[in-house]
C-alpha cells in the first residue's frame, strides 16, 4: 500500500483539529444516521416485513465507522460518498436505519456508538490485522476482525432473535493480504473456513435469518486489472474462498438455516452489461479522481473530488476496489430478491 500523502496528512489532521475545536464529540458525522437504537421506522417497508438489521464485515459495508475524521472533509464510507452502502439501502428496505456499531474517536479509539452496523473497515476473517496505510499513519491500528465483531454484539446483546436479518459479508482483505501464490493457498481457505464457524456461531446465538455473501470477483476490480497478472491471482483466490467457504458451510450443516447471495456471479454479470445496468464506465475507471481524492480513498471521496458530476451514478468503482453508489444500490436490491427467494418479506 502506499504512504500517506502530504495532501492527505494535512486534510486529516485539519479534520482533527476541528474535532477537537467542536470538544472532541467523537458523534456522528453519518448523514442518514439517527439515534442509533436499532428500532423500526413507522410503515410498512416495500418487503412486507420489518426487520432489526445486524452487519458484520469490512469496508463493503461499513456505514460510518471512520465517519468522524472523514466527514468534514465530505467522506465517510468506503463509496462514492455521500451515498449510502449496500446495508443501509437493506436496512431501509426492511424499515430499519442502520448506524454504526463503533466510531472512531479524536482520541484515535473506537468507541460504542450504539448501532447494529458492526462492519469496519480493514476488517479480515483470520487473517493478522496489519493494515498499512494511511488509516494506520493517522488513527493507529484499531481493527476489529469479524469474529470481534460478533464477539462485541453478544456482549452487548446477549443474543440474536427472530426479527433480526443478520448480514455477513468478509474475506476480501484476507484475499488480498494473503500474498502470492502458492502460499496464499492455505489463508484464503482458513479464513473461509473460519467464517464458516463464524455464521454457525451466529446461528447457534439465535439468529433465525442470516444472509452470507459471497467474495466478489476482486480480480476484476482497477486494482486487480491493474495487478502484474491482470488480476488472474485475485480471482483465482476468490473463488478458491467461495468454493471453500461454500463447503465449510455445507459441512457444518448450514445451508439449509442460512440465505447465500452470490456476489462474485452478481458483479461478472454487472460487468458483461454494464450499460444495461445503467453504468457508462465499467471497471475501467474510478469515480472518484485519485488527483483530487485524498490518499486515493472512496472514504475520502465525495462530490468535489468525483470524475464527473454523476460518476456516482455512471462509474462501477469508487477507488480500485470499493462499489460506487449506484452497484451498491443495485446489489442492495439483488440481496433484496435472494432473501425474498427463501420466503421472506412476502
Amino acid at each position: 500500500m502506499t504512504k500517506i500523502s502530504e495532501y492527505t496528512r494535512v486534510a486529516i489532521f485539519a479534520v482533527l483539529f476541528a474535532l477537537l475545536a467542536a470538544c472532541g464529540g467523537g458523534g456522528g458525522g453519518e448523514s442518514n444516521s439517527e439515534s442509533g437504537s436499532g428500532g423500526s421506522a413507522a410503515g410498512s417497508p416495500p418487503g412486507g416485513v420489518q426487520l432489526q438489521i445486524v452487519s458484520f464485515g469490512d469496508s463493503l459495508s461499513d456505514v460510518g465507522t471512520f465517519a468522524p475524521l472523514a466527514s468534514p472533509i465530505g467522506g465517510g464510507r468506503f463509496t462514492t460518498n455521500p451515498g449510502q452502502v449496500w446495508t443501509q439501502n437493506v436496512a431501509q428496505y426492511y424499515g430499519d436505519t442502520l448506524n454504526a456499531a463503533f466510531t472512531i474517536s479524536a482520541s484515535h479509539q473506537l468507541s460504542p456508538h450504539g448501532g447494529f452496523g458492526y462492519a469496519e473497515g480493514g476488517a479480515t476473517v483470520a487473517t493478522p490485522a496489519n493494515l498499512n496505510n494511511f488509516l494506520i499513519d493517522v488513527i493507529g491500528d484499531v481493527e476489529m476482525p469479524v469474529n470481534q465483531q460478533v464477539s462485541s454484539y453478544l456482549s452487548a446483546h446477549g443474543s440474536f432473535n427472530g426479527g433480526q436479518l443478520v448480514l455477513v459479508w468478509a474475506g476480501a482483505n484476507d484475499v488480498l493480504r494473503a500474498g502470492a501464490l502458492p502460499a496464499a493457498v492455505p489463508v484464503v481457505q482458513t479464513a473461509a473456513t473460519t467464517l464458516a464457524q463464524i455464521v454457525a456461531q451466529i446461528v447457534q446465538n439465535g439468529a433465525t435469518h442470516v444472509v452470507v455473501v459471497n467474495l466478489p470477483n476482486i480480480g476484476v476490480s482497477p486494482k486487480g486489472l491493474a495487478a502484474a497478472d491482470g488480476g488472474a491471482t485475485l480471482a483465482q483466490l476468490s473463488q478458491l474462498f467461495n468454493d471453500t467457504l461454500n463447503g465449510a458451510l455445507q459441512a457444518n450443516g448450514l445451508q439449509g438455516k442460512v440465505i447465500q447471495v452470490d456476489a462474485f456471479g452478481w458483479v461478472n454479470q454487472i460487468l458483461a452489461n454494464f450499460q444495461a445496468n445503467g453504468f457508462t464506465v465499467s471497471n475501467t475507471g474510478q469515480a472518484c479522481d485519485p488527483s483530487r481524492t485524498p490518499n486515493n480513498t472512496a472514504l475520502l471521496c465525495s462530490r468535489a473530488t468525483y470524475t464527473a458530476p454523476n460518476a456516482d451514478q455512471t462509474y462501477m468503482f469508487a477507488d480500485d476496489l470499493h462499489p460506487t453508489t449506484r452497484m451498491h444500490a443495485l446489489f442492495a436490491q439483488f440481496v433484496e430478491q435472494q432473501i425474498a427467494k427463501s420466503g421472506l418479506g412476502r
